[in-house]
Protein backbone atom coordinates (compact mmCIF):
# COMPACT_ATOMS: atom_id res chain seq x y z
CA UNK A 1 0.00 0.00 0.00
CA UNK A 2 1.45 3.41 -0.87
CA UNK A 3 2.53 5.47 2.10
CA UNK A 4 3.11 8.86 0.53
CA UNK A 5 5.61 10.99 2.41
CA UNK A 6 7.81 13.91 1.56
CA UNK A 7 11.13 12.78 2.99
CA UNK A 8 14.25 14.83 3.60
CA UNK A 9 17.28 12.51 3.63
CA UNK A 10 20.31 14.26 5.09
CA UNK A 11 23.40 12.35 3.99
CA UNK A 12 23.44 9.72 1.25
CA UNK A 13 26.31 7.43 2.12
CA UNK A 14 26.04 3.64 2.23
CA UNK A 15 23.20 3.46 4.73
CA UNK A 16 21.42 6.46 3.24
CA UNK A 17 21.60 4.85 -0.18
CA UNK A 18 20.23 1.57 1.21
CA UNK A 19 17.29 3.42 2.71
CA UNK A 20 16.71 5.37 -0.49
CA UNK A 21 16.70 2.20 -2.60
CA UNK A 22 14.19 0.56 -0.28
CA UNK A 23 11.85 3.55 -0.30
CA UNK A 24 11.86 3.78 -4.08
CA UNK A 25 11.32 0.06 -4.63
CA UNK A 26 8.49 -0.13 -2.10
CA UNK A 27 6.94 3.21 -3.06
CA UNK A 28 6.63 4.57 0.47
CA UNK A 29 7.48 8.10 -0.65
CA UNK A 30 5.81 10.95 -2.49
CA UNK A 31 9.01 12.97 -2.94
CA UNK A 32 12.51 12.61 -1.56
CA UNK A 33 14.77 15.59 -1.01
CA UNK A 34 18.43 14.65 -0.61
CA UNK A 35 20.83 16.97 1.12
CA UNK A 36 24.45 15.94 0.52
CA UNK A 37 27.39 18.01 -0.77
CA UNK A 38 28.82 14.90 -2.46
CA UNK A 39 25.94 14.81 -4.93
CA UNK A 40 23.27 12.30 -5.88
CA UNK A 41 24.57 8.73 -6.35
CA UNK A 42 24.62 7.95 -10.11
CA UNK A 43 22.22 5.02 -9.88
CA UNK A 44 19.45 7.34 -8.70
CA UNK A 45 19.93 10.14 -11.24
CA UNK A 46 17.79 8.56 -13.96
CA UNK A 47 15.36 6.74 -11.69
CA UNK A 48 11.99 6.80 -13.41
CA UNK A 49 9.53 8.00 -12.42
CA UNK A 50 11.97 10.17 -10.53
CA UNK A 51 10.72 11.49 -7.17
CA UNK A 52 14.28 12.34 -6.06
CA UNK A 53 15.65 15.89 -5.84
CA UNK A 54 19.22 16.62 -4.76
CA UNK A 55 20.50 19.78 -3.08
CA UNK A 56 24.04 20.72 -2.19
CA UNK A 57 23.15 22.76 0.87
CA UNK A 58 20.26 23.87 3.05
CA UNK A 59 19.98 27.28 1.38
CA UNK A 60 19.37 25.70 -2.03
CA UNK A 61 16.72 23.40 -0.58
CA UNK A 62 15.03 26.12 1.47
CA UNK A 63 14.67 28.25 -1.66
CA UNK A 64 12.26 25.60 -3.00
CA UNK A 65 10.05 25.92 0.10
CA UNK A 66 9.67 22.14 0.36
CA UNK A 67 6.89 20.44 2.31
CA UNK A 68 8.69 17.94 4.53
CA UNK A 69 6.86 15.21 6.47
CA UNK A 70 9.90 13.55 8.05
CA UNK A 71 13.64 14.27 8.27
CA UNK A 72 15.99 11.28 8.15
CA UNK A 73 19.46 11.99 9.52
CA UNK A 74 22.14 9.75 7.99
CA UNK A 75 25.28 11.85 8.33
CA UNK A 76 28.49 10.93 10.12
CA UNK A 77 28.57 11.78 13.85
CA UNK A 78 31.51 14.15 13.43
CA UNK A 79 29.48 16.51 11.23
CA UNK A 80 26.15 16.05 13.00
CA UNK A 81 26.38 19.32 14.95
CA UNK A 82 26.88 21.43 11.83
CA UNK A 83 24.14 19.54 9.95
CA UNK A 84 21.60 20.03 12.75
CA UNK A 85 22.38 23.70 13.15
CA UNK A 86 21.89 24.27 9.42
CA UNK A 87 18.66 22.25 9.31
CA UNK A 88 16.87 23.94 12.19
CA UNK A 89 15.06 26.50 9.99
CA UNK A 90 13.59 23.68 7.88
CA UNK A 91 12.41 21.55 10.76
CA UNK A 92 8.88 22.48 11.79
CA UNK A 93 8.02 22.09 15.46
CA UNK A 94 6.14 18.85 14.78
CA UNK A 95 8.26 17.47 11.94
CA UNK A 96 9.62 14.14 13.22
CA UNK A 97 13.34 13.53 13.10
CA UNK A 98 14.45 9.95 12.40
CA UNK A 99 18.14 9.43 13.07
CA UNK A 100 20.04 6.40 11.77
CA UNK A 101 23.38 7.86 12.86
CA UNK A 102 25.34 5.60 15.21
CA UNK A 103 26.06 6.83 18.71
CA UNK A 104 23.86 9.93 18.56
CA UNK A 105 21.41 10.01 21.45
CA UNK A 106 17.94 11.52 21.39
CA UNK A 107 19.21 14.22 23.74
CA UNK A 108 21.69 15.36 21.08
CA UNK A 109 18.86 16.20 18.69
CA UNK A 110 16.70 17.74 21.41
CA UNK A 111 19.60 20.09 22.09
CA UNK A 112 19.51 21.37 18.51
CA UNK A 113 15.80 21.20 17.70
CA UNK A 114 14.21 21.75 21.09
CA UNK A 115 13.24 19.58 24.06
CA UNK A 116 9.70 19.15 22.71
CA UNK A 117 10.72 18.07 19.22
CA UNK A 118 9.64 14.54 18.14
CA UNK A 119 12.81 12.43 17.76
CA UNK A 120 13.24 8.77 16.85
CA UNK A 121 16.61 7.06 17.10
CA UNK A 122 17.14 3.94 15.00
CA UNK A 123 19.99 1.49 14.52
CA UNK A 124 19.78 -0.35 11.16
CA UNK A 125 22.53 -2.73 10.07
CA UNK A 126 24.28 -3.21 6.74
CA UNK A 127 22.08 -6.03 5.34
CA UNK A 128 19.57 -3.20 4.96
CA UNK A 129 21.36 -2.56 1.66
CA UNK A 130 19.62 -5.65 0.23
CA UNK A 131 16.38 -5.29 2.16
CA UNK A 132 17.41 -7.88 4.77
CA UNK A 133 18.39 -5.61 7.61
CA UNK A 134 17.11 -5.28 11.13
CA UNK A 135 16.48 -1.89 12.73
CA UNK A 136 15.85 -1.18 16.41
CA UNK A 137 14.09 2.08 17.31
CA UNK A 138 13.40 4.19 20.36
CA UNK A 139 11.33 7.39 20.49
CA UNK A 140 11.04 10.32 22.84
CA UNK A 141 7.61 11.09 24.40
CA UNK A 142 6.79 13.71 21.76
CA UNK A 143 6.52 11.18 18.90
CA UNK A 144 2.90 10.47 18.00
CA UNK A 145 1.58 6.98 17.16
CA UNK A 146 1.20 8.11 13.53
CA UNK A 147 4.82 9.30 13.40
CA UNK A 148 5.97 6.04 14.93
CA UNK A 149 4.05 4.16 12.24
CA UNK A 150 5.66 6.34 9.57
CA UNK A 151 9.11 5.49 10.90
CA UNK A 152 8.23 1.81 11.02
CA UNK A 153 7.15 1.84 7.39
CA UNK A 154 10.28 3.70 6.31
CA UNK A 155 12.54 1.23 8.07
CA UNK A 156 10.53 -1.83 7.01
CA UNK A 157 11.47 -0.88 3.46
CA UNK A 158 14.94 -2.23 4.26
CA UNK A 159 14.13 -5.08 6.65
CA UNK A 160 12.70 -6.04 10.03
CA UNK A 161 11.90 -3.43 12.71
CA UNK A 162 11.85 -3.72 16.50
CA UNK A 163 10.99 -1.02 19.06
CA UNK A 164 12.38 -0.59 22.57
CA UNK A 165 11.43 1.85 25.33
CA UNK A 166 14.79 2.19 27.10
CA UNK A 167 17.32 4.16 25.07
CA UNK A 168 20.22 2.87 27.17
CA UNK A 169 19.72 -0.51 25.48
CA UNK A 170 20.84 0.98 22.15
CA UNK A 171 24.49 0.39 23.05
CA UNK A 172 23.76 -3.33 23.40
CA UNK A 173 21.73 -3.25 20.18
CA UNK A 174 24.66 -1.64 18.39
CA UNK A 175 27.00 -4.31 19.72
CA UNK A 176 24.72 -7.17 18.67
CA UNK A 177 22.84 -6.39 15.47
CA UNK A 178 24.67 -3.24 14.39
CA UNK A 179 28.11 -4.84 14.45
CA UNK A 180 26.80 -8.40 14.18
CA UNK A 181 27.14 -8.82 10.40
CA UNK A 182 30.91 -8.41 10.78
CA UNK A 183 30.96 -11.28 13.26
CA UNK A 184 29.17 -13.50 10.76
CA UNK A 185 31.57 -12.51 7.97
CA UNK A 186 34.47 -13.34 10.30
CA UNK A 187 32.86 -16.74 10.88
CA UNK A 188 32.87 -17.31 7.12
CA UNK A 189 36.56 -16.37 6.99
CA UNK A 190 37.36 -18.66 9.91
CA UNK A 191 35.39 -21.59 8.48
CA UNK A 192 37.09 -21.21 5.12
CA UNK A 193 40.50 -20.97 6.76
CA UNK A 194 39.86 -24.12 8.79
CA UNK A 195 38.66 -25.94 5.68
CA UNK A 196 41.82 -24.96 3.84
CA UNK A 197 43.94 -26.26 6.72
CA UNK A 198 41.94 -29.51 6.56
CA UNK A 199 43.06 -30.00 2.94
CA UNK A 200 40.49 -28.20 0.78
CA UNK A 201 41.50 -25.71 -1.88
CA UNK A 202 41.12 -22.05 -0.92
CA UNK A 203 38.35 -21.44 -3.45
CA UNK A 204 36.38 -24.53 -2.51
CA UNK A 205 36.73 -23.86 1.22
CA UNK A 206 35.46 -20.30 0.79
CA UNK A 207 32.55 -21.40 -1.41
CA UNK A 208 31.51 -24.04 1.10
CA UNK A 209 31.84 -21.66 4.05
CA UNK A 210 29.80 -18.90 2.40
CA UNK A 211 27.11 -21.28 1.16
CA UNK A 212 26.88 -23.01 4.53
CA UNK A 213 26.29 -19.74 6.39
CA UNK A 214 23.81 -18.56 3.75
CA UNK A 215 21.91 -21.84 3.91
CA UNK A 216 21.88 -21.96 7.70
CA UNK A 217 20.54 -18.41 7.83
CA UNK A 218 17.84 -19.24 5.32
CA UNK A 219 16.87 -22.32 7.34
CA UNK A 220 16.63 -20.22 10.51
CA UNK A 221 14.40 -17.77 8.63
CA UNK A 222 12.26 -20.64 7.29
CA UNK A 223 11.73 -22.01 10.83
CA UNK A 224 11.17 -18.87 12.94
CA UNK A 225 9.40 -20.77 15.72
CA UNK A 226 12.32 -23.15 16.27
CA UNK A 227 14.89 -22.10 18.85
CA UNK A 228 18.47 -21.76 17.63
CA UNK A 229 19.44 -24.49 20.06
CA UNK A 230 16.86 -26.81 18.48
CA UNK A 231 18.20 -26.11 14.99
CA UNK A 232 21.70 -26.86 16.26
CA UNK A 233 20.58 -30.10 17.88
CA UNK A 234 18.86 -31.16 14.65
CA UNK A 235 22.26 -31.17 12.93
CA UNK A 236 24.05 -32.95 15.78
CA UNK A 237 24.06 -36.74 15.95
CA UNK A 238 25.35 -38.17 19.25
CA UNK A 239 28.98 -39.16 18.86
CA UNK A 240 29.11 -37.81 15.31
CA UNK A 241 31.30 -35.32 13.50
CA UNK A 242 29.22 -32.27 14.44
CA UNK A 243 29.26 -33.29 18.09
CA UNK A 244 33.05 -33.54 17.99
CA UNK A 245 33.31 -30.00 16.64
CA UNK A 246 30.78 -28.63 19.11
CA UNK A 247 32.72 -30.14 21.99
CA UNK A 248 35.47 -27.68 21.04
CA UNK A 249 33.24 -24.68 20.29
CA UNK A 250 31.18 -25.07 23.48
CA UNK A 251 33.99 -25.40 26.02
CA UNK A 252 33.03 -23.50 29.17
CA UNK A 253 36.03 -21.20 29.52
CA UNK A 254 37.39 -21.01 25.98
CA UNK A 255 34.32 -21.72 23.89
CA UNK A 256 32.45 -19.62 21.38
CA UNK A 257 29.90 -18.31 23.91
CA UNK A 258 32.59 -16.90 26.19
CA UNK A 259 34.39 -15.32 23.25
CA UNK A 260 31.14 -13.84 21.91
CA UNK A 261 30.23 -12.49 25.36
CA UNK A 262 33.57 -10.71 25.48
CA UNK A 263 33.25 -9.40 21.93
CA UNK A 264 29.75 -7.98 22.38
CA UNK A 265 30.70 -6.46 25.73
CA UNK A 266 33.68 -4.74 24.09
CA UNK A 267 31.51 -3.40 21.27
CA UNK A 268 28.90 -2.19 23.76
CA UNK A 269 31.53 -0.37 25.82
CA UNK A 270 32.94 1.24 22.69
CA UNK A 271 29.44 2.42 21.75
CA UNK A 272 29.05 3.93 25.22
CA UNK A 273 32.43 5.65 24.92
CA UNK A 274 31.63 7.11 21.48
CA UNK A 275 28.20 8.37 22.47
CA UNK A 276 29.31 9.76 25.79
CA UNK A 277 26.53 7.96 27.65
Amino acid sequence: MPFDLNILLVGCGKMGQAMLQGWLERKVENRIYILDPAGLPPEFVDYAPNPVSWYENVAALAAQEPKIDVIVMAVKPQIMADACAALKPLAGANTPLLSIAAGQSIAVFETYFGAGHPVIRAMPNTPSSIGQGVSVCVANPHVTPEQKEQATRLLEAVGHVEWIKDETLMDAVTALSGSGPAYVFLLIEALAGAGEKAGLSRDLAMTLARRTVIGAGALAAHMPDSAASTLRENVTSPGGTTAAALDVLMRDQNGLQSLMDEAVAAAKQRSIDLSGT
